[in-house]
């Protein structure tokens, strides 16, 4: 319950901005029964971190799992992020975004933890991208590092634009993109 309380104040106020005070607000739990979990702060702020991080793989994988076909399921993990921006899985948009860049420079232990989950979400990428090669559902031609790195870039990018202009037009104009890639690399 600390964990989980934890994210969402972390990803919506921001890891630096929210106090041992929030949390104990939150939670209801006084300053010494949280750190009798957790040894400080930042141990907190990994864990909160990992939860969001293991929330959105299990999402990511269920929308995966929609798909019959490679291109189905590339263009499920879009459709993921779009829905994203209505229904977050945590409160407060991307864990992705609003981590990585609160703690590009901050905070190296919990950047390391974010660029370990956009590898994972990048690998499943190209995991979908190698079966359907092997498969012929996808042309044999296709750079699969280059495109599953370019694909995620530019979802995070759709979504860091809508949370800046607060509308979702640039990443419906995204993911309409995307689909026409996809149309392009399927066979």
């Amino acid at each position: 319950m600390i964990i989980s309380k934890s994210a969402v104040l972390f990803n919506t106020q921001g890891f630096k901005a929210t106090s041992l005070s929030d949390i104990t607000k939150a939670t209801g739990f006084t300053k010494g029964a949280i750190y009798r979990h957790f040894t400080d702060k930042e141990d907190l702020e990994e864990s909160a971190f990992l939860y969001m991080a293991e929330q959105m793989k299990v999402k990511f994988r269920e929308k995966i799992k929609g798909g019959k076909n490679a291109p189905e399921k590339l263009l499920a993990i879009s459709k993921f992020f779009q829905t994203y921006l209505l229904k977050p899985i945590i409160e407060g948009g991307c864990p992705i975004l609003n981590t990585g860049v609160e703690t590009d420079d901050t905070k190296p232990q919990l950047n390391k933890h974010v660029r370990i989950l956009v590898d994972t979400l990048q690998s499943s990428v190209e995991h979908i991208l190698q079966k359907g090669i092997t498969y012929k559902q996808i042309r044999e031609d296709v750079p699969i590092e280059k495109f599953a790195s370019v694909f995620l870039a530019t979802l995070e990018g759709g979504v860091l634009l809508c949370k800046i202009r607060n509308n979702p037009k640039d990443l419906i104009w995204v993911i309409e993109d995307l689909e026409e890639k996809i149309k392009h690399i399927s066979i």
